[in-house]
């Protein structure tokens, strides 16, 4: 996995893509195109088309498998449920694009118009865009380099027509490398609301997520908060959790804590949440007294508190 330099001087330094740590850095490239060279003009482009798109937010995880793309489908399900809410989904995990299978839109096509790229809609106000819509078959391996997946993030961003939007949800791989640069380059001068952190109890996720906040506070992404996912299962039957992934630091609560920065919540195990995931269905909506869900539920909450708190002064909203 790559990973941004320990003295990284940040995208947004001058000395991006430039400075002695830079060297050998697989994203020097990427950086250096904003630091003193001419910009790329997709910058602009990227923040004329987002002028339309109130909040948006970033999905990031530092450990595969912690259930990021499911978080960020929830979110989506979640904030979609107000008919006024308008909920764009993004998946810019380029090489294991999962959103379409849980989303339920597998074999969806992209449709051009006059306007750019069209998403997929789930719903009248819930639009969604993939890698994996452009595949032939799910099974298909996607194996571009860096350049390839930045070309193809700045397309997804500059020319699908999202249309007047309340939330932009941008689900990312794991890790901190091309796809998270490109993201925070292109969308920078658009205004990025902040990432929610994804992490599971144990130390080993942990350990990765830590580097996940350090990427953020490099190329200053602001941090809306960590979700603890896999917290815990609580038995449908008798109500007594058990530990499934021990907290043998503390778990995210300590992390937290210890780096003064917000916990949204913890989400515990249950076991419906990978069938509605494997169907295609909202689990908010197949389990709607699941601990699990009442967990969603809050955090959705938090976080449509934090954008609200980070509305740019004078924005309109959209639709009014």
């Amino acid at each position: 996995m790559e990973e941004v330099p320990h003295d990284c001087p940040g995208v947004g330094s001058a000395q991006a893509g430039r400075g002695a740590s830079c060297q050998g850095c697989p994203n020097q490239g990427l950086c250096a195109s904003g630091a003193g060279a001419a910009p790329d003009p997709a910058i602009e482009e990227i923040k004329e088309k987002m002028k339309t798109v109130k909040h948006k937010i970033l999905v990031l995880s530092g450990k595969g498998g912690v259930g990021k793309s499911t978080f960020s489908a929830h979110l989506a399900h979640g904030l979609a449920e107000d008919e006024n809410t308008q909920v764009a989904l993004l998946d810019i995990d380029i090489c294991g694009p999962s959103i379409p299978k849980i989303m339920g839109l597998e074999g969806e096509q992209v449709h051009q118009s006059g306007s750019g790229w069209s998403p997929v809609f789930l719903e009248d106000n819930l639009g969604v865009m993939s890698v994996g819509f452009l595949l032939s078959s799910p099974d298909d391996a996607v194996i571009w380099r860096g350049p390839k997946k930045n070309g193809m993030i700045k397309q997804f961003l500059r020319d699908v027509d999202w249309g007047e939007v309340d939330y932009l949800i941008v689900d990312t791989p794991p890790g901190t490398s091309d796809e998270h640069l490109s993201a925070v380059q292109y969308l920078a001068a658009a205004h990025i609301d902040g990432a929610v952190i994804i992490t599971t109890p144990q130390e080993v996720s942990l350990q990765d997520v830590r580097k996940e906040i350090s990427f953020c506070h490099k190329v200053k992404l602001p941090i809306i908060g960590v979700v603890e996912n896999m917290s815990g299962f609580i038995c449908p039957k008798c109500q007594k959790e058990t530990q499934i992934f021990p907290p043998t630091t503390g778990g995210a609560e300590v992390m937290c804590h210890d780096l003064k920065i917000p916990l949204l919540g913890k989400v515990p195990l249950d076991p419906r949440i990978g069938k509605s995931c494997d169907k295609g269905q909202s689990f908010l909506v197949e389990a709607p007294d699941s601990p699990a869900t009442l967990a969603y539920r809050s955090i959705i909450q938090r976080i449509q508190e934090f954008c609200s708190l980070r509305q740019p002064k004078g924005e309109n909203l959209v639709g009014s």
